[in-house]
């Protein structure tokens, strides 16, 4: 299992300095925003465990988008949300015919395509009714939206593991006057069951766990924490 720091933690920095902090605090490699990896990325030894591209794009032309992620060295590609209407009930089938479809054209173009959760796919059990209804769509479960949303990610992970090549791994305090139900916190200072979900991770034979926080205040310093709680500096 190999570790990676998805690069929107650390949009605020310029591109330049965005590889630094990661490869400082012992991470294997990154999660791109988009395709194209920050200036300098090649010189500094890292893997690109996937890349986030939106589902409009990909629909448009999703084997050329997967050409150029193979250049940087992935073939994992990942659609990171959906408008939150989709994952309604009365929609959620419509929605996952649609994931599916694309899934297929990327499997065709011979890549693979990951779903990323955010909280509001767990009302009602849409979350559940997504994979269920799905043979060809991967999923990314970010386990700190999924703990905001009131659902219990070590079980998902346990369920559904071999669905799940990548799983984000974010910390968030709960709080039911938040947005999301959750605010996002360095790892272990949350409410995430962080060691169950990557006991799950391993025994599922995950192949990237990807840390995200959405919001940190100090980028460099979340990530190098985030390296230091997981063992790898």
């Amino acid at each position: 299992m190999q570790y990676a720091t998805q690069l929107y933690t650390l949009r605020s920095l310029s591109p330049v300095d965005r590889c630094r902090p990661v490869v400082d605090a012992g991470f294997d490699g990154v999660e791109l925003v988009g395709v194209d990896p920050p200036d300098g990325f090649a010189d500094l030894g890292l893997d690109v465990a996937a890349a986030h591209v939106d589902v409009e794009t990909l629909e448009a032309d999703a084997s050329t988008v997967l050409d150029r992620v193979r250049g940087v060295g992935t073939d994992t590609l990942v659609v990171p949300i959906v408008e939150e209407e989709a994952f309604a009930p009365a929609r959620v089938g419509e929605t996952a015919a649609r994931l599916d479809a694309l899934a297929a054209r990327v499997a065709d173009a011979g890549g693979r395509l990951l779903y990323h959760n955010h909280e509001f796919e767990f009302e009602a059990g849409t979350f559940e009714r997504c994979v269920g209804a799905t043979t060809t769509l991967g999923f990314e479960l970010d386990v700190g939206w999924a703990t905001a949303a009131g659902a219990d990610p070590v079980s998902l992970v346990d369920r559904f593991g071999e669905r799940m090549p990548v799983v984000h791994l974010k910390d968030v305090r709960v709080d039911d006057s938040a947005p999301r139900g959750g605010v996002p916190v360095d790892l272990g200072a949350g409410d995430v069951d962080l060691a169950g979900v990557l006991a799950a991770a391993r025994k599922a034979d995950v192949e990237w766990v990807v840390f995200e926080h959405d919001d940190p205040r100090d980028p460099d310093r979340t990530v190098r924490a985030a390296g230091d709680w997981l063992g790898l500096s």
